[in-house]
């Protein structure tokens, strides 16, 4: 069991982790407004994979390129680069938190995934949970007023893939840290290139350092969880993911001057609730399952 200072400290690591993935969310919002998607998942990629590269040649690129379970991870790489593409694409026309609300709906998704794909056995509690963030994201897309949209869609394609992705990560467990974000990113890359043709706006030189900078917050923001998870418990950190509304809420407001409303508001509570009653009856049932795995 971890210690007390070790709990601490993966406490510690997972707020600072969700802090850098606020960032890198806020930073990606203010690139697309100017840029294309397909450029900032190419130039965003490429200063992450130099980042990268000396724990590559650290682990030994021959295991970082020849992972197990080769086809399981393809098809995690397949849906980390489309969830994080149609993140960008559904922030640049939504507020932040409506987009990150819509985004951390990603546990029901796993739960019914896990049910339907894996064979898991769901009970009741969960079943309930499940229905609870089914009403939190109808409330969220309003589906009676304006908040129903292309976008609003996207999102919600966006989060289904960012679960898919969750799940290929469970039975990926053995898998080193270094070798799954260098593939995540890679494919992140390859995403950026089959999406160029669609346009390019060549950026100034502290555009492109933005950019770069991008790149290197994800990076960072990816292991912090990671350590964290590695410091203490999934089931005592993991509930520290939901302060990403409050700093969506936060940057939101104060770098785009967008407020969510009412409706939006009463749906992420329904969505955070149901995901902390999903994560207290998991630790029942599976105290040592792995957590959720952020964009």
């Amino acid at each position: 069991m971890p210690t007390r200072n070790a709990t601490l400290a993966g406490i510690a690591m997972m707020l600072l982790g969700i802090l850098m993935f606020s960032l890198n969310d806020v930073m990606g919002k203010w690139l697309v407004a100017t840029y294309t998607v397909g450029q900032v998942l190419l130039l965003r990629s490429a200063a992450a994979l130099l980042l990268l590269l000396p724990f590559v040649f650290a682990q030994g690129i021959g295991r970082t390129l020849r992972p197990e379970k080769p086809g399981l991870q393809v098809l995690r790489v397949l849906f980390g680069s489309g969830e994080v593409a149609l993140f960008y694409l559904a922030v640049s026309y939504l507020p932040l938190a409506d987009t990150m609300t819509i985004w951390l709906a990603a546990p029901i998704w796993v739960v019914i995934l896990a049910a339907l794909l894996l064979g898991e056995r769901v009970d009741t509690g969960r079943w309930l949970a499940v229905a609870m963030g089914f009403v939190g994201v109808a409330v969220s897309l309003d589906p009676t007023g304006a908040s129903l949209s292309l976008p609003a869609l996207i999102a919600l394609a966006g989060s289904i893939l960012f679960a898919g992705m969750m799940i290929a990560g469970r039975q990926l467990r053995g898998t080193p840290d270094v070798t799954l974000v260098a593939w995540q990113t890679l494919g992140a890359l390859l995403m950026g290139l089959v999406l160029l043709p669609f346009g390019w706006v060549m950026p100034s030189l502290t555009d492109a350092a933005l950019i770069a900078l991008l790149g290197v917050v994800a990076m960072v923001a990816h292991l912090c969880v990671t350590r964290s998870l590695k410091l203490a418990e999934a089931s005592v950190v993991v509930p520290y993911q939901y302060t990403l509304i409050i700093w969506a809420l936060v940057f939101g407001w104060f770098v785009f001057g967008d407020w969510p409303t009412p409706a939006m508001l009463a749906g992420a509570a329904l969505i955070v609730a149901a995901g902390l009653t999903l994560l207290v009856l998991e630790r029942r049932v599976a105290p040592a399952k792995a957590a959720l795995d952020l964009p």
